[in-house]
C-alpha cells in the first residue's frame, strides 16, 4: 500500500505539472488576452469585496443602532434616578437604577461585538481600496505590458534565430550548400568542355591566327607604299624684279 501511495502520488505531480505547463504555454500564446481577463477577474473580486464589505458594514450599523440605543436607555435610568431622588423617592430611584444597570450589561457586552465588527468593517474597506488601486494600475499597465512581451518575443526570435546561423543544420548553412553544389557542377561542366575541345578545330585556331599575321602584313605593305610615294611640290617662290637675274643676250652670229 505504501509504494501504491507513493507511485499514486508521483503520477499525479507529474500530472499537475503537465497541465501546469500546459496552461503557462496557453496563456503565454494568449497573452493579451490573458492580461485582460486578469483585469476583469480583479474586478470581479472588487466587486465581491465590495458586496462583503457592504454586509459586514451593515453588521456593524445595525449593532451600533443597537448600542447606542442602550446607552441612550442608561442615561435615560440615571435621570429618572435623580428625578425620583428629587422627589424623595429612594424606592422609586433604586428601581430606575435598576433598569440602567440592565441597560448598562447590554452595553457592556456589545462592546466587543461592536469592535469586531467596526474592525472587519475597516478591513474590508482597506480591502476595496487596495483592489481599487490595483485595478487602476493593472489598466494603466495592461497596454504597456503588451507590447513589452511583443518586443520580448521578437528579440528572442532573433536572438534564436542569430544563434543558430552557427549551427550546421540550420537553413542558412543549408542554402550555403546548395550554393557550394551548384559550385561544384558549374567547375565540373566547364572541365568537361575543356577536355572536350582538346584536339579539336586547331586548323580554325590556326586559321585565326593567320588572319593576325595578314594583317600585320597589309599594315607593313601600306607602310612601304607610303615612303614610296613622291614628295610634295615645294611652294614658288616670287622673286621682285628690281632683283631678277638679267635677260640672256641672244648669240651673235659668227664672223666669216
Amino acid at each position: 500500500m505504501g509504494f501504491l501511495n507513493e507511485l499514486f502520488g508521483r503520477t499525479g505531480r507529474v500530472a499537475r505539472g503537465q497541465a501546469s505547463d500546459a496552461v503557462s504555454a496557453y496563456e503565454n500564446a494568449n497573452f493579451e488576452s490573458t492580461v485582460r481577463q486578469t483585469i476583469a477577474d480583479m474586478k470581479s473580486e472588487l466587486n465581491n469585496v465590495v458586496r462583503a464589505s457592504a454586509v459586514a458594514m451593515s453588521n456593524y450599523n445595525r449593532l451600533d443602532a443597537e448600542y447606542q440605543k442602550y446607552v441612550r436607555q442608561s442615561d435615560e435610568w440615571k435621570a429618572r434616578a435623580n428625578q425620583a431622588l428629587d422627589a424623595n423617592n429612594e424606592d422609586l430611584a433604586k428601581k430606575a437604577l435598576a433598569k440602567k444597570a440592565e441597560s448598562d450589561r447590554q452595553v457592556a457586552s456589545m462592546q466587543t461585538s461592536m469592535q469586531q465588527a467596526q474592525q472587519a468593517s475597516d478591513s474590508l474597506k482597506s480591502q476595496v481600496l487596495e483592489l481599487k488601486r490595483k485595478i487602476d494600475e493593472g489598466e494603466r499597465t495592461a497596454t504597456t505590458l503588451v507590447a513589452r512581451k511583443n518586443a520580448a518575443q521578437a528579440q528572442r526570435k532573433v536572438a534564436e534565430a542569430m544563434a543558430g546561423v552557427a549551427k550546421s543544420d540550420n537553413a542558412f548553412a543549408q542554402l550555403s550548400r546548395f550554393e557550394e553544389s551548384v559550385s561544384k557542377e558549374e567547375a565540373t561542366a566547364k572541365a568537361f568542355q575543356q577536355l572536350g575541345s582538346i584536339g579539336k578545330d586547331d586548323d580554325l585556331e590556326k586559321q585565326f591566327l593567320q588572319l593576325g599575321d595578314h594583317s600585320v602584313d597589309a599594315e607593313l605593305e601600306a607602310l612601304k607604299r607610303e615612303r614610296s610615294l613622291p614628295a610634295a611640290p615645294t611652294a614658288t617662290v616670287s622673286v621682285p624684279l628690281s632683283i631678277a637675274a638679267p635677260a640672256e643676250q641672244p648669240a651673235e652670229p659668227a664672223k666669216q
